[in-house]
């Protein structure tokens, strides 16, 4: 019985992560959309990013904006930033606020 049961929660774990990874997508959707002008740190500063006017996620006006903030910006595009709704899940756009969040 004992290890019937390791053995269930070993698949509902994986099950759990498996999951995770679908709805964040296998591959890294900050490095596939936001990188290239935002930057790996965040702070809006690559070539792309200074062209277009890219924010830093560690500046005053970005922290203060709440979680639904950042997902209006995510989906709907802000300034010259594109709209990501219909191109990312609302799984991918809540990693995307974590991943702000721990860039800040």
């Amino acid at each position: 019985m004992r290890l019937s049961l390791t053995a269930a929660l070993f698949i509902v774990n994986l099950a759990l992560v498996a999951n995770g990874r679908a709805q964040s997508g296998s591959a890294n959707p900050y490095a596939a959309k936001c990188q290239m002008c935002h930057g790996a740190t965040g702070l809006g500063d690559t070539p792309a990013g200074k062209a277009m006017g890219a924010r830093a996620f560690n500046s005053p006006d970005v922290i203060k904006e709440s979680d639904a903030d950042l997902l209006a910006v995510i989906k709907n595009g802000k300034g010259k930033m594109p709209a990501f709704a219909g191109k990312l899940t609302d799984g991918e756009m809540n990693v995307l606020i974590a991943y702000i969040r721990k860039l800040q």
